[in-house]
């Protein structure tokens, strides 16, 4: 019995040498491992946290982009709409004073028209006293001729009288 003792001494001391050895060596793996993991786990989050930032980089200036455009376009709506807006007011001040303008040229053509019409009038009564004159005037001029020519006839006929008598 001795002997299965020490059988059993020596086997147990294996055994707890061999428990030590794979305590300290399962110990040993999971301290390494634990520390790959680690080791892994925060080159992974170094690597996420610089991607996180060269995107949020590039996503904060794509957003300043867009806000500029989004500005440059209010800024030109405005000046658009201004554009507009003064286009309008001149439109309308070009139809007024265009509308203005034919009013005055109706206007124009209207008193053309009466002052025609007057003229004519006007020529129609002279043209009616000069023609009136005229015939007053032939009128006299043809007793004028006829006396002259009775007068002339009268003086030859005395002429002739004379000579007769004579």
């Amino acid at each position: 019995m001795a002997m299965l003792n020490n059988f059993r001494a020596d086997i147990n001391k294996a055994f707890v040498t061999k428990k030590k050895c794979f305590e300290s060596f399962t110990s040993s793996s999971l301290k390494t491992s634990q520390q790959k993991i680690e080791e892994m786990w925060k080159s992974q989050q170094k690597e996420r946290a610089q991607m996180s930032e060269d995107y949020g980089t590039q996503f904060s200036s794509v957003f300043q982009q867009w806000e500029s455009d989004i500005q440059r376009t209010k800024d030109q709506d405005k000046k658009l709409m201004s554009l507009f807006q003064h286009q309008q007011t001149m439109f309308q001040q070009m139809r007024a004073s265009q509308g203005q303008r034919l009013k005055t040229l109706r206007q124009l053509v209207d008193h053309y028209i009466k002052s025609m019409q007057e003229l004519q009038v006007t020529h129609e009564e002279q043209n009616t006293t000069v023609m009136s004159e005229l015939r007053q005037e032939m009128a006299l001029l043809q007793k004028k001729i006829l006396m002259n020519t009775q007068q002339e006839e009268m003086a030859s006929v005395r002429k002739a009288l004379q000579s007769m008598l004579m």
